[in-house]
């Protein structure tokens, strides 16, 4: 059994495919499968991965399915992983050519240790240089959100156990098609520590129309998956200010969400309180 599962969910991304699927060739270790979930592309993608897998370079599973946003086109590629380890290459990312022999060294190190939730290293807006210029603190096991609490901002590249992604599955919600992410990496990060790799796996190119420059539209066209992001984090942040605007963004994407959802977080008394304000002013700045 491989080691490594690289998953690669896409939508109409024929023309991103082909870099990625270069770096994948390049790797010095393959000791991995490639996963694509494809969510309902119509411009030939299905015939361009069948096309991968007849030349044999790469051990790859490709599967197609109607159209039903990224969460649950990862919840699928989950399901489907094999593997102790998964790491999901977006399309419009491609791997350093000793990305997976990296992965695969530091495991090593901790992989008989239950307290390890995965690695965690850097993305890049090229192999030498980190995106936006973020480095880590220290080389030292954290945990996500010790690693953001002390100062880093930048974006990382995630190697997760995948039996632990199993029991974490995004919530597929009726009517909407995205969850952030980080409402299950937030869950997966209680209690356990990450592996810190300071080294560029990943190479981000970020592309005008992606999930990252689109998050207004992704706000307004998923309520009920911000919701419960804000809340879990309300639940999970010490009394703060920051905690306070979690409270804030909740309270804002309450009565949009759907009525089965809200009863997971229900916001005490007084976060409810001193979220208000920030809510009214979220209100006037036409944030609703």
């Amino acid at each position: 059994m491989k080691k490594l599962t690289v998953f690669t969910p896409t939508y109409n991304r024929k023309k991103l495919l082909p870099r990625v699927y270069k770096s994948l060739c390049m790797q010095e270790n393959m000791d991995f499968v490639w996963l694509v979930v494809d969510d309902g592309s119509d411009d030939g993608t299905g015939d361009l991965i069948k096309g991968y897998q007849e030349e044999g370079k790469l051990s790859i599973i490709y599967h197609y399915q109607e159209n039903g946003g990224k969460m649950r086109a990862h919840n699928r590629g989950v399901v489907m992983a094999e593997t102790p380890l998964f790491v999901c290459l977006d399309s419009d990312d491609h791997f350093t050519k000793n990305a997976v022999n990296d992965i695969l060294e530091t495991w090593k190190k901790v992989e008989n240790n239950d307290s390890f939730a995965g690695i965690i290293a850097h993305k890049g807006s090229d192999e030498g240089h980190t995106l936006y210029g973020q480095r880590f603190p220290d080389n030292s096991d954290t945990t996500l959100k010790g690693l953001y609490e002390r100062g880093f901002k930048g974006e990382t590249t995630l190697v997760l156990r995948t039996d632990l992604l199993k029991k974490n599955l995004f919530p597929e919600i009726p009517g909407e098609k995205y969850v952030p992410e980080d409402y299950v990496y937030d869950r997966i990060d209680r209690g356990r520590v990450f592996c810190v790799l300071p080294k560029i796996l990943t190479i981000c190119e970020i592309i005008r129309h992606g999930y990252t420059d689109d998050v207004k539209r992704l706000r307004d066209e998923n309520p009920t998956a911000w919701f419960l992001y804000y809340g879990q984090r309300v639940g999970n942040t010490r009394m703060s200010l920051l905690r306070i605007k979690y409270a804030s963004h909740y309270i804002r994407f309450e009565k949009k969400a759907l009525k089965q959802y809200r009863v997971l977080y229900p916001l005490p008394p007084l976060m409810r309180l001193l979220g208000l304000p920030g809510a009214f002013l979220l209100l006037l700045k036409g944030k609703r």
